[in-house]
């Protein structure tokens, strides 16, 4: 029970890494995104910004299961695949937008830095909250766990993206980006929709 709650203690701490580095994704990217016009860079503060509030709620379980009085939490897991399937329209929406305004994207430096840091960072986070998640039988950080893996695929298509815009000139690689991103969304939103049904026991004879 003690090693348990020592290993949630470790976890906290991990999400008030990740919750640091989430505000500057959100601060960089969606800056860096309006001042370039990136659609990626924008789409991928939006998934930054759904997982701080994503990481405050996994957060506040945490603290509460560390103290001895939480359980697997699992009103907290459905909060978070919520969150998750939230994703969705945000980046589809920016799509849209963009689409419509015609932006075209400019090279940026600053871009390709913000995606540079949160390929580093993520791939950490996401390893470290999955071993623990697991080791601990806690799902609300398992599930924060995913949303950090999704980050980190994320960044690394919009790091190609930026510098295929940078290095190349390619401007229509930052909508490849960002359907790539796009694509991910869709499909952890879909698994998380899928695992909040209920499922129904088979009936066992008399």
């Amino acid at each position: 029970m003690e090693w348990r709650l020592g290993r949630i203690r470790q976890a906290v701490i991990l999400e008030y890494l990740s919750l640091g580095w989430l505000a500057v994704e959100v601060i960089g990217s969606v800056g860096v995104g309006l001042l370039s016009g990136s659609l990626a860079l924008l789409a991928f503060g939006g998934d930054s910004l759904i997982e701080i509030m994503s990481g405050v709620v996994v957060t506040l379980h945490l603290k509460r299961d560390s103290s001895g009085s939480g359980g697997l939490g699992e009103g907290t897991a459905r909060l978070t695949k919520f969150l998750l399937v939230g994703l969705f329209p945000i980046i589809g929406g920016g799509a849209l937008y963009s689409y419509s305004a015609g932006i075209r994207p400019e090279p940026s430096l600053l871009g390709v830095a913000v995606a540079l840091g949160a390929v580093a960072i993520m791939s950490v986070l996401w390893v470290q909250k999955r071993r623990i998640g697991r080791e601990t039988n806690c799902a609300p950080l398992s599930m924060d766990a995913v949303q950090s893996a999704t980050c980190f695929l994320m960044s690394v298509a919009l790091l190609g993206g930026l510098l295929a815009n940078y290095l190349l000139g390619i401007i229509w690689a930052d909508y490849i980006a960002t359907a790539i991103i796009l694509g991910f969304v869709a499909k952890e939103s879909l698994e998380a929709f899928s695992m909040a049904r209920p499922s129904r026991a088979p009936a066992t004879a008399a």
